[in-house]
Parts: structure tokens; sequence; C-alpha cells
């Protein structure tokens, strides 16, 4: 058997985190420097968050990592 892999375009990103990349050009720019699985990472603990407050908090929290090109659990 073989396992269908999802590209990182078909994980869903969360409107604040939308809305952070839109509002700094320098994030969204580390962002998608981020390799395909450390984007994954990120954009599932986002999502993962079912109150629109803990996603902006743990957005927050990640912003400094992502600038300095460091995934979620390095």
């Amino acid at each position: 058997m073989k396992v269908e892999l999802k590209e990182t375009s078909q994980f869903t990103m969360p409107k604040e985190f939308k809305m952070k990349l839109d509002e700094d050009p320098l994030l969204k720019k580390a962002f998608h420097a981020l390799t395909p699985g450390r984007q994954r990472g990120y954009l599932l603990h986002f999502s993962q968050a079912k109150q629109s407050q803990t996603r902006e908090s743990r957005i927050e929290k990640c912003t400094p990592q992502i600038l300095k090109g460091k995934g979620l659990n390095d």
C-alpha cells in the first residue's frame, strides 16, 4: 500500500495567520522560505486551536521562530 501525502498547499491556513502574513511582508517572506515540513508543522499547530484567541496567541509566540527560520520544535 502507498500513502497519499498531502501537499503543503492542501492544509488550511487559519484566517488569523493569513491576516498576520498580509500585514507583515517580512514574516510572509520568512514563512515561505521555510521547508514544506516546517510550514505544515506551523499550520497544523495554529489550526488545532479551537478558539480564535488561542490561535492568535500561538501565532504571536511562534513569530520570532519563523523569522529566524526555525521549525516548531527546533
